[in-house]
């Protein structure tokens, strides 16, 4: 999708090189997080067509899988929500249930001729994908699949889609591959605010630390702190896409950007401002 590449070139370079390799070499259980759930469903269906694909994998293949999968209309790939995919005698509305469980691990007892991915997601009352939390996706459901996430048969991913890993049970996380996606919606990469602090950060040694701390406290004090944190997050972004093929540098901007994504979640805790720019500066300053 010419769209995903735009907004996501690492994360579509990855997972396309991953698949095309010889022994589709990508996670059986991937978890996307952020804020923008229409746009992880929409990777999450883009990761289902390329591992289905009968044809050339080209944003454009008209093969039978690749059309099935733009149509949300592929038998081997099933939407899992508390509306979605439900035993017929299943009465639950809130959450994906117990009875949901079994009915996944039955359905994969029998093989099949196609890369088999279920998506984990939550809808709202107008039925628009929303995240996963530990209230619609419960620890006892969660505990029923968790022999089947670990040990999945051939051929069957997992993908789970929610705001924030911790509104997930731990042991769904520690058995997936985690991706945070930032929001398409967004379409201002602005970072102006912080160029100044930003500026050179790599190169920073740790002697310099503080001074980036105090540059980026008083930047928080002066500001709206979730703008100063989405900003830093654009430039870091910026970054990443300039430096795709050096592996090294990749880990650290992805590192960053989810160092910056926790601090987001800590000031909406209403954890003390300082706290929190003094433990984003050390993590981010090598």
């Amino acid at each position: 999708m010419p769209c995903l590449d735009k907004y996501y070139p690492f994360l579509m370079k990855y997972f396309r090189d991953g698949i095309l390799s010889a022994d589709k070499s990508i996670a059986h259980c991937i978890l996307f997080y952020g804020s923008d759930f229409e746009t992880q469903y929409e990777l999450a269906l883009e990761i289902a067509r390329l591992l289905n694909c009968s044809g050339t994998h080209s944003d454009d293949c008209q093969c039978l899988n690749c059309n099935w999968i733009r149509e949300n209309k592929h038998p081997a790939v099933m939407t899992i929500s508390k509306i979605d995919n439900k035993p017929s005698d299943d009465t639950s509305k809130t959450v994906i249930s117990i009875d949901q469980a079994r009915m996944i691990k039955n359905d994969l007892l029998v093989s099949s001729d196609y890369h088999r991915v279920l998506i984990f997601c939550d809808r709202d009352k107008d039925g628009n994908i929303c995240g996963l939390n530990q209230q619609n996706f419960q620890e006892e459901t969660s505990n029923a699949l968790l022999k089947t996430f670990e040990e999945p048969p051939s051929n069957t991913t997992f993908i789970f889609l929610t705001k924030d890993k911790s509104d997930m049970i731990n042991t769904v996380v520690s058995r997936s591959q985690c991706f945070y996606v930032p929001s398409k919606k967004d379409e201002n990469r602005e970072f102006s605010l912080v160029e100044d602090l930003m500026d050179g950060y790599l190169e920073l040694e740790r002697n310099e630390v503080l001074d980036f701390n105090n540059k980026l406290l008083d930047l928080l004090k002066e500001n709206e702190p979730d703008i100063v944190f989405l900003q830093m997050q654009n430039y870091i972004y910026a970054l990443l896409k300039s430096n795709l093929e050096d592996s090294v540098l990749k880990i650290k901007f992805l590192e960053d950007i989810k160092s910056v994504e926790k601090a987001k979640q800590e000031f909406k805790l209403n954890m003390n401002i300082q706290t929190i720019a003094e433990t984003l500066s050390f993590k981010m300053i090598l």
